[in-house]
């Protein structure tokens, strides 16, 4: 059989609301399969409800930095035990997703001549965080899996 691309759940902890995105990769491309925030009151439960629709998961990163110890610890209990969970760094990963978000959505109208800098996304962006947690993840561990 031919390699797979390997399949993360990556989820960017928080006090109050989670990023939560599953990724793959396609040859050297990430792509994007779910992306969500949830309410990090709710996170296990949609961890939960995410699992059956991908069952081909190779691992679950969740990131390193607020609340994410605690977060670890309430997964554990609801994740297969055969499946990794891995503590990730976030160094730099919310500035990246600000980017990504304002590349994603440009500026509309009188926006456009608000300096870059000062522009705040008027939405959270928490799931483009955990986007890139998982893009970093399957970048320095590149090696596919084979079935």
């Amino acid at each position: 059989m031919p390699p797979s691309s390997p399949l993360v759940l990556a989820i960017d902890p928080g006090t109050a609301k989670c990023g939560i995105a599953v990724v793959t990769r396609e040859g050297r491309a990430p792509r994007v399969l779910h992306r969500e925030i949830a309410e990090t009151s709710a996170l296990p439960a949609r961890i939960a409800a995410l699992l059956p629709l991908y069952p081909a998961l190779d691992a679950v990163l969740i990131g390193n930095a607020t609340n994410g110890a605690r977060l670890t610890r309430e997964l554990r209990t609801i994740l297969p035990a055969d499946l990794p969970l891995h503590a990730v760094p976030e160094a730099y990963t919310s500035q990246r997703a600000r980017d990504r978000y304002r590349l994603e959505h440009p500026p509309r109208g009188l926006q456009r001549l608000v300096p870059v800098g000062l522009r705040t996304p008027p939405l959270p962006y928490d799931d483009y965080v955990a986007v890139i947690l998982a893009e970093d993840w399957l970048t320095q561990n590149a090696v596919e899996k084979s079935d």
